[in-house]
């Protein structure tokens, strides 16, 4: 560990007030060092708000390498440390996320939760995913958006879900244009009858640039850069996507919202599943 670094997570430890907490978490944040995890992943916990803010942008410029530690936050019993985890397993969007935002998204008690995790769903690494899995991997998250689009009380909720579903009808390639339909038939929906004004305002946005642009061709999708996950990585994540498709069916029919809820609770109760 550098000199620089050691000081900086020493100043997270030692801060004996809230504004200093802050300040260190804030400057350790900064720095973009990987060796930060840790201690950013434990600001997630502490009570300030703030700090926890600093700290999952700081997940977030770091990406990738904090995955690992965030899947794992998951599995403690600190509801709000883990609902800080979810946002920053958002805002990086690596497909080993995937599960865990699909259950947030759909059913957490927290606003602000199902609000980042929607936002999130629609803005997955799809260039990451392999061509065997990228079908069931959007697939499940177009039905989770448009659940939350058509379902979700909170008005902020659903303008995050127009957001989700209008990066998703980018990312899905012209081997799927019904999906792409099932996306501008939910938008014209909403454009008609949802009752809160900035909500229409969004999907009218995301109408006209829908509208303007043809869906990618497959061959457009490969990523600049390779995924960096490796083949167990891959399978983990095929392995619990399958897993959640078979729970959602053995419970209610295709097409009913009811299963998303059924799933969640039961993801909440075996968080070594998430």
């Amino acid at each position: 560990m550098n000199a620089t670094l050691q000081s900086l997570i020493r100043a997270v430890e030692e801060a004996d007030s809230s504004t200093l907490l802050l300040e260190a978490v804030q400057n350790l944040a900064a720095a973009r060092l990987e060796g930060s995890v840790p201690t950013l992943i434990a600001a997630l916990g502490y009570n300030n708000p703030g700090a926890a803010v600093a700290a999952v942008d700081g997940l977030i410029q770091i990406g990738e390498p904090a995955v690992p530690a965030l899947l794992d936050q998951l599995d403690r019993h600190n509801y709000s440390a883990r609902a800080w985890a979810i946002r920053a397993l958002a805002g990086i969007g690596d497909p080993r996320g995937l599960v865990t935002l699909l259950g947030a998204a759909t059913a957490d008690f927290a606003l602000s939760v199902r609000r980042a995790a929607a936002r999130g769903l629609g803005a997955m690494k799809w260039h990451w995913f392999p061509d065997d899995l990228l079908e069931i991997a959007q697939e499940e998250a177009l039905e989770a958006l448009l659940f939350v689009a058509q379902q979700d009380e909170e008005w902020i909720v659903r303008y995050s879900a127009v957001v989700g579903l209008h990066c998703l009808a980018t990312a899905i390639s012209a081997n799927y244009v019904d999906w792409r339909s099932q996306i501008l038939a939910q938008l014209e929906q909403m454009a008609n009858s949802d009752d809160n004004w900035a909500v229409r305002g969004r999907v009218w946005m995301a109408q006209q640039q829908l509208l303007a642009t043809t869906a990618v061709p497959q061959t457009q999708l490969v990523a600049v850069q390779p995924s960096p996950l490796s083949a167990m990585d891959w399978h983990l994540i095929m392995e619990k996507l399958y897993e959640r498709r078979d729970q959602e069916r053995l419970v209610f029919p295709e097409g009913d919202p009811r299963r998303y809820r059924e799933l969640a609770v039961a993801i909440a109760q075996n968080p070594q599943n998430s």
